[in-house]
């Protein structure tokens, strides 16, 4: 079948097999694609989450190759279960596209699925298509707990550091640089196609004690502010604790921004972010940036940087007011 065929043309049973046709079941996936439903083994509690991609708002076609987008769809997702402490172990994918979009598309589309689910250790189980006018892709994530708590967004505790695991200000870095036509620095633009989600992380911050922990998708100060909301805690970043990247660096330079507010606003890297009762508890590969306190009468939950409110934005808000 041509590759330059369109979804019209080859019909929706076409379209699965191009997303779905050489799958390699894992040993928990007990039934995989071909019936109404597939079955996974899971022992014990399910955690699961959903993330929906919409294009022209999660993704832009002549920004992303189809393999990113798929992969940056598995990504975020999976990047949920993560900040939960829990173990992902099985993807169902919703796939809607107009009926023009070419069969190389897809297929490209379906090898970026089975490369990220291979690399967060996931399996593809199935899901559905159907027409639209843009490409949508919905992501659904079932995985578990291993015996363990979940760890939530509401366990911080005065006393408690807050670490962090991954990067932040990249992908907001390769947003800017997009926005204005340009492709370099290459790194940044990289960042905001797929992000580097922390695989493993979130189950090993769980085993070290974490008190809470969130997934870092709109910015640091925001998704922290959810955090503290959550406890009923202040969390005070220390500005000293990033350093900035040379690319974001380059970034700040030409747009004018300020580089710290890349790393602290700029969403869509999915690093992790945790609570730990004192820093001996935080595991390899985390750095502490900030500490949580009481809140006062002065000084409400919430979040501060330097000892000082915030006063450089928030984090993203889907339904939030357009520049």
């Amino acid at each position: 079948m041509s590759a330059a065929a369109t979804l019209g043309e080859i019909g929706e049973w076409a379209v699965i097999e191009a997303l779905i046709g050489d799958l390699t079941p894992a040993a928990d996936v007990l039934l995989g694609p071909g019936d109404d439903a597939a079955v996974l083994a899971v022992d014990g509690p399910v955690v699961t989450s959903v993330d929906v991609l919409v294009e022209n708002v999660h993704f832009k076609l002549g920004w992303s190759d189809p393999g990113d987008i798929a992969r940056k769809a598995i990504a975020v997702n999976v990047a949920d279960l993560e900040a939960m402490g829990a173990r992902a172990t099985g993807i169902v994918v919703g796939f809607s596209a107009p009926p023009q979009l070419q069969l190389r598309w897809v297929r490209e589309f379906g090898a970026g699925l089975r490369q990220e689910c291979a690399a967060a250790g996931v399996s593809l189980l199935g899901g559905d298509v159907t027409r639209s006018r843009d490409i949508t892709v919905s992501v659904t994530v079932l995985g578990g707990l291993d015996g363990r708590p979940p760890v939530r967004r509401s366990g911080a505790r005065p006393g408690d550091v807050v670490a962090l695991c991954g990067r932040t200000g990249w992908a907001a870095a390769g947003l800017a640089v997009l926005q204005r036509g340009f492709r370099s620095p290459r790194a940044v633009v990289a960042a905001q196609r797929v992000p580097e989600v922390p695989y493993g992380a979130g189950a090993r911050a769980a085993l070290a004690g974490a008190t809470a922990m969130i997934d870092v998708s709109d910015g640091l100060v925001g998704d922290l502010g959810h955090l503290a909301s959550a406890s009923a805690v202040v969390v005070d970043l220390h500005r000293g604790a990033f350093e900035v990247p040379e690319p974001l660096q380059a970034v700040a330079a030409a747009t004018g921004a300020d580089p710290y507010a890349l790393l602290l606003t700029g969403g869509e890297d999915h690093a992790l972010a945790a609570t730990f009762p004192g820093a001996a508890a935080v595991p390899a590969g985390w750095r502490v940036v900030a500490t949580v306190s009481a809140p006062t009468v002065e000084q409400p939950a919430g979040v501060m940087v330097d000892g000082a409110p915030w006063t450089g934005g928030g984090g993203f808000d889907h339904f939030g007011p357009r520049s």
